[in-house]
């Protein structure tokens, strides 16, 4: 009897332990399944007015410090890149589908973009850069307090210094022309902007206005003879002519003086600018704190005080310069068709 007695115990404490192991699995596996779900994982939109090397050098620039951020493409961060092709129609289609398909954040690079992306949505975080006046283009209230839903950094470029380069590099320059597209508002800040530098520096400023890379051609021949040297303001349309526009100067001999390092890239003579893909850092890490639970209408838009100079040497050679040594020294020298 007493062995029965022991070994209905002995069943019955292995029954109860089962249950128990049992039940710890189901709680470990539980446990398992919500620390998988525990990461979010976030989807941004990215729309771009045109592929050139300073907004795309800028774009990369977001998403190598998303992923220093902990917001890495493929892990927790879906990327959808969209391309407007320089056409506003497109880019306000673009920022729709991002509504339409419900994005965390838009991620809007220049000014129409951002337009048509605040156009779509007074909800969804945007987050702008490449933009050289967020106030004049209405899409924030300031510059320290942006309100609404959208901040980022803004390009505005040291007009003021590009000026004293020319000064350096051509002494004897009175009039700078300016070729911009006139349907950018951007760069009708800028031209204005230059206006104002002109007068400090005793500079004749002769502008020339563009609706399309067809009118470039034209547009050179017409304000060539005019002037001493050609500036290029941070424009889209411009930017990506920029072949074009420092090949026909070099071959009348003007010198083209550019507002970041992609047109001397592109064949100017010379900038000192702002680098975009350290602009686009910048951006990105606000984005990160958007992500992470900001509010972005807290969050101040931020210039990029830092600026770079930057010489084409074989531009130099075809237009018969000679650098000044001072400039020489703190300058970065692109080698040939760099």
């Amino acid at each position: 009897m007493a062995r029965k007695l022991i070994s209905i115990f002995c069943v019955t404490l292995l029954l109860s332990l089962s249950v128990l192991t049992g039940c710890s699995n189901d709680q470990e596996a539980s446990s398992g399944s919500s620390d998988s779900n525990s990461s979010e994982t976030y989807s941004i939109g990215i729309s771009q007015i045109v592929e050139h090397p300073a907004l795309d050098s800028s774009r990369q620039g977001i998403i190598d410090a998303l992923a220093e951020e902990g917001f890495v493409e493929g892990k927790n961060l879906d990327i959808e890149f969209q391309n407007a092709q320089g056409d506003m129609p497109t880019a306000q289609t673009i920022a729709d589908g991002f509504v339409s398909s419900k994005k965390d954040m838009i991620v809007a690079i220049a000014t129409p973009c951002a337009q048509t992306a605040l156009n779509a949505t007074k909800d969804i975080p945007i987050i702008v850069t490449a933009i050289t006046d967020p106030v004049g283009a209405g899409l924030v209230n300031s510059l320290e307090k942006p309100g609404g839903n959208v901040t980022g950094t803004s390009d505005a470029t040291p007009i003021d210094k590009q000026f004293s380069l020319i000064k350096s590099l051509i002494p004897n320059a009175k009039k700078i022309g300016i070729i911009y597209n006139t349907s950018e508002a951007n760069s009708v800040v800028q031209v204005e902007n230059a206006k104002k530098a002109a007068q400090e520096l005793g500079f004749e400023i002769v502008e020339a206005g563009i609706t399309s890379v067809n009118d470039i051609d034209q547009t050179l021949n017409s304000i060539l003879p005019q002037i001493d040297v050609l500036y290029t303001p941070a424009d889209n349309m411009v930017a990506s002519a920029m072949a074009l526009i420092s090949n026909k100067c070099t071959e009348k001999g003007k010198a083209v003086i550019g507002a970041e390092e992609g047109h001397v890239k592109g064949g100017a003579l010379a900038t000192e600018g702002i680098d975009y893909y350290t602009l686009g850092l910048q951006t990105g890490k606000i984005a990160a704190r958007v992500l992470n639970g900001e509010n972005p209408g807290d969050i101040p838009v931020s210039l990029l005080e830092e600026t770079s100079l930057v010489i084409n040497e074989k531009t130099a050679k075809a237009l018969g310069l000679q650098i000044p040594q001072d400039i020489l020294e703190r300058a970065e020298i692109l080698k040939g068709d760099e």
